[in-house]
């Protein structure tokens, strides 16, 4: 044999080698799967990493949630319990609202049955209450005369409250409480509270400590007759200065940073062998790169390429990096260092979320069970474009309904719930409630958002959706008679097959062109014509 022969073996047997399952590897040449098994331990400690941490972030959020609650019926009057809308209780008398405002003076004496208390400065004093009052520097308004004098400069008065001497500064301040309400733009009041989450004791964990900045605002921007009062509760978690507990939550807690490194670890090992696989094939691609220019003077077709540079290794990869990132999260949060719950969430959710999709690959070494990859990868670039051009339409009917329903639709009031009903239309849900909750007070709206509304479920439902599908079918009946009649050879699967005459057209599989041209082909090689010529690689896709 020539050297030039070894060598092609040589390039052929590597080849041969890379593009075989972990199964195939092991039974030709005895190399224990590693990359296999370790993906197998990263999604076991992942999912396990992230169902301790879920429950943990549940046991936080609603911690936060419910001392909202506590305290929305603590200091707002009259409170129901639920929202109006996106504020809490809304007052339209004057008297209603001096009522409302000296309720939560007198309430700040009286904390929930909860683990909270006032918050105190460095020197162990409670710190006080701040009432501040924004309003007009000048203003008068006689509705009646059509008149009104306004000076837009605002200006802001405040005063603050002992918890301790609530009562009497209401009368030592009694001016403050004389409200011009013609020129009163909104009442703020803030204070600070300070509680312990006790729950996470239950769960082996070690408490923490919150900082509550809550804000009660009564506005009345709008000046319509209508305050509304809202609520808001800024939680700060950090750790408890002086604590002590008793049984093993403390120990809990290391043995967790110590899986935590453990899965750091197995993350990077992980990353590691991707890498290594990923400059392995880069180096095959290089050497079949050489191998086509030096002997039949071309180029390796697109499709070819891809085959080498594998997608799902550099997802493998993005995913282990989110991991690594999130477990350090998560290390920092429970040694109480940070109190990024939500960032560390989406760090450790996400890369759940591509470790098990990444499965799939392994799948995909199985004839039957990888048709949803196939048709995924043969539909994908025509779904591209589809939406691209659907987009548009989209867009327009997303503006036109916000300016056109908002002041008279809640489901239109902003540009991201516009989006959101549309697409719940256009998934068929929530239809008769859309129409319904219309006010039909202005009669030229009404009979547009008719217009409106049936056009777009008719254009989205009766036409994109059904192409949109039609695109996904008609890939996956090309993918189903590829798989019984063969698939295109490309340069890459003639030369593992041992085969020397290369085609010149490397052809995408779901391409409709190539059936026709595979016809003319075999046309003229029945009459003996040579019609491919062998200097140029053209991947042709529709």
């Amino acid at each position: 044999m020539t050297q030039d022969v070894i060598k092609e073996e040589n390039l052929r047997d590597d080849l041969r080698y890379y593009f075989m399952s972990p199964c195939e590897k092991y039974r030709a040449r005895r190399h224990i799967p590693w990359k296999l098994g370790v993906q197998i331990l990263k999604i076991i400690m992942i999912t396990t990493q992230l169902i301790l941490f879920g429950l943990n972030n549940q046991l936080v959020v609603s911690y936060k949630e419910e001392n909202m609650m506590a305290l929305k019926n603590l200091f707002l009057k009259d409170y129901s319990g639920v929202d109006e809308d996106d504020y809490s209780v809304a007052v339209y008398t004057q008297q209603a609202v001096h009522d409302s405002l000296f309720y939560v003076l007198d309430q700040f004496g009286r904390l929930s049955v909860g683990p909270i208390s006032y918050a105190e400065d460095e020197d162990g004093k409670l710190l006080p209450l701040t009432l501040c009052k924004e309003y007009y520097k000048r203003g008068s308004v006689e509705p009646s005369n059509e008149a009104y004098d306004i000076d837009a400069q605002l200006e802001t008065v405040c005063v603050t409250h002992d918890p301790n001497t609530t009562n009497q500064q209401k009368t030592q301040n009694s001016s403050f409480f004389d409200l011009d309400f013609y020129r009163l733009v909104d009442i703020k009041i803030t204070f600070q509270l300070r509680g312990i989450n006790l729950q996470t004791v239950r769960s082996r964990e070690l408490p923490d400590c919150y900082a509550f900045f809550v804000t009660i605002t009564f506005d009345n921007q709008c000046h319509s007759g209508k305050v509304k009062i809202f609520l808001d509760i800024d939680a700060q978690s950090c750790a408890c200065r002086n604590w002590k507990i008793s049984g093993t939550a403390q120990k809990n807690t290391h043995y967790l940073l110590v899986f935590d490194v453990f899965v750091i670890v197995v993350c990077l090992t992980s990353a590691v062998l991707c890498t290594r696989s990923i400059v392995l094939a880069v180096r095959l691609l290089q050497r079949f790169s050489r191998f086509l220019h030096e002997n039949y003077n071309r180029k390796v077709c697109e499709d070819d390429q891809s085959e080498f540079l594998n997608g799902w290794y550099l997802l493998v990869i993005i995913s282990d990096l989110l991991a690594i990132i999130g477990s350090i999260l998560k290390m920092e949060i429970q040694a109480k260092s940070l109190t990024s719950y939500d960032v560390c969430s989406i760090f450790l959710g996400t890369s759940t979320l591509m470790v098990w999709v990444g499965v799939i690959r392994y799948l995909g070494y199985f004839q039957k069970y990888n048709v949803l990859i196939l048709t995924m990868k043969a539909a994908f670039p025509k779904v591209l474009r589809f939406c691209c051009c659907a987009g548009m339409i989209y867009l327009g009917y997303t503006f036109c309904g916000w300016i056109v329903l908002g002041p008279y639709h809640e489901k239109f009031e902003g540009l991201s719930r516009v989006a959101e009903c549309l697409f719940s239309l256009l998934n068929g849900d929530d239809m008769f409630t859309t129409f319904a909750q219309l006010k039909d007070k202005n009669i030229l709206v009404w009979l547009f958002s008719r217009a409106y509304l049936y056009s777009f479920i008719s254009l989205f439902i009766y036409m994109v959706l059904s192409l949109f599908i039609a695109l996904i079918t008609d890939a996956y009946e090309t993918i189903k008679r590829y798989q019984k009649e063969g698939f295109p050879l490309t340069d890459l699967q003639k030369f593992l097959r041992e085969q020397k005459d290369f085609p010149v057209i490397c052809i995408f599989f779901d391409s409709s062109l190539y059936l026709r041209l595979v016809d003319s082909i075999e046309e003229k090689i029945s009459h003996n014509i040579t019609c491919v010529p062998s200097t140029v690689c053209q991947s042709v896709s529709i």
